[in-house]
């Protein structure tokens, strides 16, 4: 596995942390079907927008305006 791949993993996890701090009636099926099948973790997987090597909190603001707002600005 390459680092990239592995920074990817680890900001997935953040983001389904972090989703749950933030809603704790959340599962954690839940909280990673919600992070999987958003526009954000697309951007994370695109290595061009480099949000695996940002903080999980900057990345997650883009998460929660999304959930907000229905998509990223």
């Amino acid at each position: 596995m390459s680092i990239q791949e592995q920074m990817k993993l680890d900001m997935t996890r953040n983001l389904v942390v972090l989703l749950m701090e933030d809603n704790p009636e959340m599962t954690m099926e839940q909280a990673l079907s919600n992070v999987l099948n958003s526009d954000t973790y697309l951007r994370l997987l695109n290595e061009k927008t480099l949000f695996f090597c940002q903080s999980p909190r900057y990345v997650y603001d883009f998460l929660k305006t999304e959930f907000k707002i229905g998509k990223i600005l």
